[in-house]
């Protein structure tokens, strides 16, 4: 797996994204057309426990959480950024979504969930904030993030 890879899968769901309200309707369809047992969930789950395998995912640590930007937002992806965290029942620092965040939830270990969300998609609004929790296991969250914004709260 290489990064160039994993940037040609994200970009192919970029793609049907970009430039879609952040909203419940976008949460619905990415479920139906591409949550858990789809093959596009089975492809970047496989990208990225390849990548944190091979040390260019994941490979800041802090706070218990493995996490790192993975590409910068550009227009072959959306506009989006991309982040991937590791995380096993913790909760991460709060922030506010500017533009709104859409999140991968790959359960690891257990019956890991992401703010209450089983394995798939989670949508949030622009505006929207959260302490990002992971309860019940471990699991990877692949984040895009409109422009890359995301304020962390002091």
């Amino acid at each position: 797996m290489s990064k160039q890879a994993f940037h040609q899968h994200v970009a192919e769901i970029a793609a049907h994204i970009a430039g879609r309200p952040l909203d419940e309707d976008l949460d619905r369809w990415l479920n139906t057309h591409h949550g858990a047992g789809s093959p596009t969930f089975a492809r970047l789950r496989e990208d990225c426990l390849e990548g944190v395998a091979e040390g260019w995912l994941c490979e800041r640590e802090g706070g218990g959480i493995r996490y790192g930007r993975v590409f910068k937002a550009e227009d072959a992806l959306g506009r989006f950024s991309v982040d991937v965290v590791d995380m096993q029942d913790i909760a991460g620092p709060h922030h506010t979504h500017p533009g709104g965040e859409i999140d991968l939830i790959m359960p690891l270990e257990g019956d890991a969930t992401f703010d209450g969300r089983p394995a798939g998609w989670c949508v949030y609004p622009p505006g929207s904030a959260h302490h990002p929790t992971v309860a019940q296991g471990r699991a990877l969250v692949l984040y895009l993030l409109p422009e890359g914004q995301i304020r962390f709260s002091k």
